[in-house]
């Protein structure tokens, strides 16, 4: 059975196995089973909700800048980020009701993004476009080195991106707890050739977990998955996408500083 790093992924395998009893018994309606078609227009949806809620805190952020006044901003970044991760966590806890939180995830994951791209290209213009070209670039080259077997899944190839990945949010988690005490950790935000080092590993790290997730929501789909678990899929993708477009951001503001 196939494996993700990804834990809202691993929700995914775990609830189709209990959801769905031997093959024979769920091909005969495929109108209510997961699709790779549905999953990659679920998540164009929800990339399009995230990119319109993203436009509107862009805006205001923007005039803000502009003013010198941004104490009406920052909540909506706070509102963002962790009302999203509190959809998160009840998304990959409970799949069943990713056809609602998968949408308002978007909506709060792109308040947070609007907010948070302005500030950087107010201090290095054009470096917006820049990450999100980058990151469409990355998810296109991700898509075809997976299709094409230049990068194959393999149970080696999982463990070393799940450890990756937890080390990173841990030491993520450590710079934000330690930041509560004036703390610095050091490599994040510096931008001498150790903290690119890092973002450029991170950056790494996060594009190959889209292949993880092409990998798993390849094989639920193959294998006769729910179909509102075309939503939760999308939802993971849109997960490890707005990752990656930060850590574009991180990499790039780095380079340019």
């Amino acid at each position: 059975m196939f494996r993700s790093s990804n834990p809202a992924l691993k929700t995914l395998e775990q609830t189709a196995q209990m959801s769905l009893g031997p093959r024979d018994e769920f091909v005969a309606d495929r109108s209510q089973v997961m699709t790779v078609e549905g999953t990659v227009n679920k998540t164009g949806l929800l990339l399009l909700i995230t990119f319109a809620a993203a436009a509107f805190t862009w805006q205001k952020a923007m005039a803000a800048l502009a003013m010198g006044d941004v104490s009406g901003i920052q909540p909506l970044i706070w509102i963002g980020f962790i009302g999203g991760f509190i959809v998160a966590l009840a998304t990959i806890f409970k799949p069943q009701w990713s056809t609602i939180t998968a949408p308002l995830y978007a909506v709060l994951e792109g308040l947070a993004l609007g907010a948070i791209s302005a500030f950087f290209e107010t201090r290095f213009p054009g470096i917006v476009t820049s990450a999100i070209f980058a990151t469409l670039a990355t998810l296109g080259a991700m898509l075809l080195a997976y299709k094409t077997g230049l990068i194959k899944v393999t149970d080696t190839f999982r463990k070393v991106i799940f450890y990756a990945t937890g080390g990173i949010m841990l030491y993520y988690l450590a710079a934000i707890v330690l930041g509560f005490f004036g703390i610095q950790v050091p490599m994040i935000h510096e931008s001498g050739p150790l903290g690119i080092a890092f973002s450029l590993f991170v950056v790494v790290v996060a594009a190959m977990n889209l292949a993880l997730d092409f990998d798993f929501i390849e094989k639920a789909s193959a294998q006769g998955a729910p179909k509102y678990m075309e939503w939760f899929g999308a939802f993971t993708l849109l997960m490890t996408l707005v990752w990656l477009y930060i850590e574009m951001l991180r990499l790039l503001s780095k380079l340019r500083d």
